[in-house]
Protein backbone atom coordinates (compact mmCIF):
# COMPACT_ATOMS: atom_id res chain seq x y z
CA UNK A 1 0.00 0.00 0.00
CA UNK A 2 2.75 2.17 0.93
CA UNK A 3 6.04 2.79 -0.57
CA UNK A 4 7.70 5.55 0.57
CA UNK A 5 7.04 7.19 4.12
CA UNK A 6 8.29 10.79 5.15
CA UNK A 7 8.65 11.62 8.76
CA UNK A 8 9.63 15.17 9.74
CA UNK A 9 11.84 14.72 12.25
CA UNK A 10 13.57 17.62 14.67
CA UNK A 11 16.92 16.29 16.03
CA UNK A 12 16.50 18.92 19.04
CA UNK A 13 13.69 17.01 20.03
CA UNK A 14 14.51 13.32 19.60
CA UNK A 15 12.79 11.93 22.91
CA UNK A 16 9.37 13.95 21.69
CA UNK A 17 9.20 11.60 18.70
CA UNK A 18 9.51 8.07 19.94
CA UNK A 19 5.87 7.12 19.37
CA UNK A 20 5.86 8.47 15.78
CA UNK A 21 9.13 7.10 15.41
CA UNK A 22 7.96 3.26 16.17
CA UNK A 23 4.45 4.38 14.13
CA UNK A 24 6.80 4.87 10.75
CA UNK A 25 9.07 1.88 11.28
CA UNK A 26 6.32 -0.32 12.18
CA UNK A 27 4.65 0.84 8.64
CA UNK A 28 7.58 0.87 6.97
CA UNK A 29 8.40 -2.93 8.29
CA UNK A 30 4.69 -3.91 7.26
CA UNK A 31 4.46 -2.59 3.80
CA UNK A 32 7.88 -3.14 2.78
CA UNK A 33 8.26 0.46 2.59
CA UNK A 34 11.18 3.41 2.66
CA UNK A 35 11.48 5.88 5.43
CA UNK A 36 12.93 9.26 4.34
CA UNK A 37 13.57 11.38 7.64
CA UNK A 38 13.13 14.81 6.71
CA UNK A 39 15.23 17.79 8.59
CA UNK A 40 14.64 21.79 8.55
CA UNK A 41 17.27 23.94 9.39
CA UNK A 42 18.51 27.35 8.39
CA UNK A 43 21.86 28.40 7.63
CA UNK A 44 22.68 29.89 10.35
CA UNK A 45 24.06 28.11 13.69
CA UNK A 46 21.74 26.30 16.15
CA UNK A 47 21.81 24.23 19.12
CA UNK A 48 21.86 21.16 16.63
CA UNK A 49 24.07 22.26 14.40
CA UNK A 50 27.12 24.78 13.53
CA UNK A 51 26.36 25.03 9.55
CA UNK A 52 23.89 22.68 6.98
CA UNK A 53 26.72 20.82 6.92
CA UNK A 54 26.99 19.42 10.21
CA UNK A 55 23.11 19.16 10.34
CA UNK A 56 22.87 17.47 7.06
CA UNK A 57 25.72 14.76 8.54
CA UNK A 58 23.79 14.26 12.03
CA UNK A 59 20.58 13.59 10.22
CA UNK A 60 22.05 10.69 8.19
CA UNK A 61 23.53 9.48 11.02
CA UNK A 62 20.16 9.54 12.74
CA UNK A 63 18.53 8.48 9.87
CA UNK A 64 20.77 5.24 9.55
CA UNK A 65 20.03 4.85 12.81
CA UNK A 66 16.50 3.99 12.75
CA UNK A 67 16.97 2.13 9.74
CA UNK A 68 19.61 -0.51 12.14
CA UNK A 69 16.87 -0.26 14.99
CA UNK A 70 14.21 -0.94 13.33
CA UNK A 71 15.38 -3.01 10.42
CA UNK A 72 13.67 -0.75 7.27
CA UNK A 73 15.29 1.29 4.11
CA UNK A 74 15.69 4.78 5.19
CA UNK A 75 17.19 7.64 4.28
CA UNK A 76 17.44 11.42 4.94
CA UNK A 77 16.55 14.71 3.33
CA UNK A 78 17.42 17.90 4.51
CA UNK A 79 15.61 21.02 3.81
CA UNK A 80 17.54 24.66 3.85
CA UNK A 81 15.05 27.53 4.73
CA UNK A 82 15.47 31.38 5.72
CA UNK A 83 13.32 30.68 9.36
CA UNK A 84 12.38 27.19 10.46
CA UNK A 85 10.35 28.55 12.88
CA UNK A 86 7.65 30.15 10.84
CA UNK A 87 8.82 28.43 6.97
CA UNK A 88 8.77 24.56 8.10
CA UNK A 89 4.68 24.20 7.35
CA UNK A 90 5.78 24.52 3.45
CA UNK A 91 8.94 23.11 3.87
CA UNK A 92 7.40 20.19 5.09
CA UNK A 93 4.70 20.31 1.96
CA UNK A 94 7.80 21.22 -0.74
CA UNK A 95 9.76 17.56 0.73
CA UNK A 96 6.63 15.36 0.85
CA UNK A 97 6.42 16.39 -2.94
CA UNK A 98 9.52 16.46 -3.73
CA UNK A 99 10.11 13.34 -2.14
CA UNK A 100 7.49 11.65 -3.54
CA UNK A 101 6.02 10.16 -0.30
CA UNK A 102 2.77 8.15 -0.74
CA UNK A 103 2.55 8.52 3.40
CA UNK A 104 3.93 11.59 6.19
CA UNK A 105 3.83 10.31 9.72
CA UNK A 106 4.49 13.31 11.85
CA UNK A 107 4.21 13.65 15.73
CA UNK A 108 1.92 16.07 17.41
CA UNK A 109 1.29 17.62 20.38
CA UNK A 110 -1.06 17.78 22.54
CA UNK A 111 -3.66 20.39 21.41
CA UNK A 112 -3.81 23.58 23.62
CA UNK A 113 -5.71 27.23 23.51
CA UNK A 114 -2.92 28.44 20.83
CA UNK A 115 -4.33 25.90 18.10
CA UNK A 116 -7.47 28.42 17.92
CA UNK A 117 -4.77 31.26 16.73
CA UNK A 118 -1.91 28.86 15.03
CA UNK A 119 -2.61 25.65 13.40
CA UNK A 120 -1.41 22.57 13.83
CA UNK A 121 1.69 21.74 11.81
CA UNK A 122 -0.21 18.23 10.69
CA UNK A 123 -3.25 20.00 9.97
CA UNK A 124 -1.59 22.19 7.82
CA UNK A 125 0.41 19.41 5.91
CA UNK A 126 -2.77 17.40 5.43
CA UNK A 127 -4.06 20.21 3.75
CA UNK A 128 -1.54 21.04 1.06
CA UNK A 129 -0.23 17.29 0.77
CA UNK A 130 -1.55 14.99 -2.13
CA UNK A 131 -0.69 11.67 0.41
CA UNK A 132 -2.19 10.74 3.37
CA UNK A 133 -0.89 12.02 6.53
CA UNK A 134 -0.98 10.28 10.16
CA UNK A 135 -0.29 12.38 12.60
CA UNK A 136 0.69 10.89 15.72
CA UNK A 137 0.11 12.07 19.20
CA UNK A 138 2.80 11.66 21.62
Amino acid sequence: MFKKIMMPVDLAHQGDLKKALACAADLASHYGAEIVYVGVTAAAPSATAHNPEEFDAKLKEFAAGQGREHGVTASSKTVLCHDPTTDVDDAIVKAAKDTGADLVVMASHVPNVLDIVWPSNGGRVAEHVDCTVMVVRS
